[in-house]
């Protein structure tokens, strides 16, 4: 079996035409790439962020006894978006819903701490392995922020802790947590995904007993007037400094918290925020800006 792959290069406010007159030719799938290298920081749960210039592209299945009529349909496209550079490319069979598992490697966090995806075999199997399903929601452990709450995880004492994952993604952190000796971790997210993604992700680690996730609201209702000795929170500068004070009444006197999502030029006053209610202990830097912000609740 062949395919037939189409890009078409537009802006940001032409991607859902594009993506939608795509499908209604029979795409079988369409992706979104980048057209100019523009780097977008972190999303929240539930955004969607697009570059300015976007290449969407339809993949389409051809069949040896009814091939697909190329110039018509690209001239078709071009009567649709005239100003929008296409070119097509004939792909060998593969099976699309897994080819992307093949992008995925282990990552080391340490020296015996590892991210392994759910379908490969772990480097070391004496180490503390976290298996991810990595395509359920944000939160692989390739991204820097993500990394580097993991790291910091791995340098903390977490033996029977209670834990706060405050915006958990894919619910690596709480999980990792858990790993590594918390008893209890409480997680949540404004998206329902990222739940469920935690869920699984809790399940695959043999980990969902001692883990609670839900949204705000039903974190809040679970959690109540309990203190926690550790939280982390991987989200963005904005939601950290309007939640610092929601999350100095959820650590207890010395507990100790971990900021990330913060790029070099937003910790000043991100610290600026949260000196009032914690002592600032470490800032530590990952590719080029990304940072973390430690410390303990005052």
């Amino acid at each position: 079996m062949k395919w037939l792959q189409i890009h078409i290069t537009v802006d940001q406010a032409q991607v859902d035409f594009t993506e939608t007159l795509l499908m209604s030719l029979g795409a079988v799938s369409v992706t979104l790439d980048d057209a100019e290298d523009q780097a977008l920081l972190e999303p929240l749960p539930g955004e969607t962020p697009l570059w300015n210039k976007v290449i969407v592209t339809g993949i389409y299945q051809e069949d040896d006894q009814d091939p697909i009529d190329v110039e018509k349909l690209e001239a078709f496209l071009k009567e649709q978006l005239p100003d929008a550079p296409i070119r097509h490319e004939q792909l060998e069979d593969q099976v699309w819903e897994r080819a992307w598992m093949d992008y995925y490697e282990p990552i080391q966090i340490a020296e015996k701490f590892w991210i392994v995806p759910e379908w490969l075999e772990a480097p070391d199997s004496n180490a503390v392995n976290i298996k991810l399903d990595p395509g359920l929601a944000f939160g692989t452990g390739n991204h820097a922020s993500t990394f580097l709450c993991l790291q910091w995880l791995g340098q903390t004492d977490l033996k029977d802790k209670i834990v706060i994952d405050y915006g958990c993604g894919s619910g690596i952190l709480g999980v990792a947590a858990l790993l590594l000796g918390a008893k209890k971790v409480y997680a949540t997210d404004i998206d329902p995904q990222a739940v469920l993604a935690t869920k699984q992700n809790a399940e695959l680690n043999h980990v969902l007993d001692r883990l609670f996730v839900g949204l705000p609201e039903e974190f809040n209702a679970e959690f109540k007037s309990q203190k926690a000795d550790v939280l982390v929170a991987n989200i963005l500068a904005a939601p950290l400094m309007a939640l610092a004070p929601e999350f100095a009444t959820l650590l207890k006197s010395e507990g100790e918290f971990a900021l990330a999502g913060v790029i070099e030029e937003q910790v000043a006053d991100v610290t600026g925020v949260y000196s009032e209610f914690f002592d600032i202990v470490h800032i530590e830097k990952r590719e080029e800006n990304w940072c973390r912000i430690s410390g303990k609740r005052q």
